[in-house]
């Protein structure tokens, strides 16, 4: 059995650690960090569209997305740091992939390697970091992140930070991308 959230809280509370980040590559500050205590256990937080009611993703129309088919949409966020970040969203409303069936689990495969492919078709991308957090909202949606090739000090789960710090891509170069990875999409149908 694991050890639930209380435990795991009394064992680390006091033991807390620092990673040496500063000798990482890819940490995107000068200097370490200093960790914040560790909070008591809380209830879970609630989540948009929890149960599918007043699910915001559910209620999109098809014209805030640049991809869409019978099943999948893909939007594009606005510019940011990194090339080019899409998100992948089935139609129907699933929080988990350990919720689905093995035939929604198959093209759901899929779906993942079309847009990591569609993605990384991207002139000038090196990597393609497909990641799925969920904590903010129930709707399950999938992150394609595009990492600048070359620029490996962006590489590793850092990417996601970078994104934040790198002045947004310029709007004419975002538009060019989104439509680059819409004709991939597209393309591989």
């Amino acid at each position: 059995m694991s050890e639930n959230a209380s435990a795991l809280h009394a064992r680390s509370v006091n033991a807390l650690r620092t990673p040496p980040v500063q000798e990482w590559d890819s940490w995107p500050f000068t200097g370490g960090v200093e960790v914040k205590p560790l909070a008591p256990p809380t209830a879970e937080l609630t989540r948009e569209g929890e149960g599918g009611a007043g699910c915001p993703a559910c209620a999109k129309p098809d014209s805030d997305y640049f991809w869409t088919d019978d099943n999948w949409r893909m939007m594009a966020l606005e510019p940011t740091g990194l090339p080019i970040v899409v998100i992948l969203e089935p139609r129907v409303h699933v929080d988990a992939p350990g919720d689905v069936d093995d035939g929604f689990a198959a093209q759901m495969g899929v779906m993942l390697a079309r847009g990591e492919r569609a993605v990384r078709s991207v002139g000038g991308v090196g990597r393609v970091h497909v990641c799925r957090w969920g904590e903010g909202a129930e709707h399950m949606h999938w992150w394609f992140m595009a990492r600048p090739e070359g620029l490996t000090q962006l590489a590793s789960c850092f990417a996601v930070i970078w994104d934040d710090i790198l002045p947004p891509v310029p709007r004419e170069v975002w538009t060019a991308n989104v439509a680059h990875v819409k004709a991939a999409m597209e393309a591989s149908a």
